[in-house]
């Protein structure tokens, strides 16, 4: 399917006919589409702020996934959960908490919840999912709470299917 595509790459979200590519675009389509983009130019600002610095962080656990896609030795995936993903949440989770400390809403953003707000309780996932979390992130830990909470959420949640990350 990928040298049909507008870009070579998935994933493609096709509306209309008409296909969507590059996750980050798809996602500000969605956030726009159904009301998680922010309220004010300013709020959609942040949010795709909040969601690239999401796409950075990624990007420095990047070599962890690739290790296991590679099928690199145990002891090499091991290696760069260590040196990488543990320190990378570290400094990820420090970031976030004070953002989160600074809102009045308890999502990312003053005005409520918007994409990157998903994007966080994803990634928290993950973390929990590799005991990378250190407990003392509890304005991490309490966000996640309250989108998972969110009654739409936690219906997909309930029913999705399981993945590795």
């Amino acid at each position: 399917m990928k040298p049909t595509t507008f870009f070579g790459k998935l994933p493609i979200l096709e509306v209309g006919g008409k296909p969507i590519s590059q996750s980050a675009a798809i996602s500000r389509y969605l956030a726009n589409k159904f009301g998680y983009a922010g309220k004010t130019d300013e709020d959609k600002a942040l949010a795709d702020a909040f969601a690239d610095q999401f796409k950075d962080f990624i990007q420095i656990i990047r070599p962890y996934f690739s290790a296991i896609r590679t099928g690199k030795p145990q002891e090499d995936i091991d290696a760069a959960m260590k040196d990488i993903v543990l320190p990378a949440y570290e400094e990820f989770f420090n970031l976030i908490t004070e953002h989160l400390k600074k809102s009045s809403s308890g999502f990312l953003l003053d005005c409520g919840l918007t994409y990157p707000d998903l994007t966080l309780a994803e990634l928290t996932g993950w973390a929990q999912q590799w005991n990378a979390i250190d407990p003392k992130f509890t304005e991490v830990l309490e966000h996640q709470k309250k989108v998972h909470s969110i009654p739409q959420i936690k219906k997909w949640i309930e029913k999705r299917p399981v993945s590795e990350y």
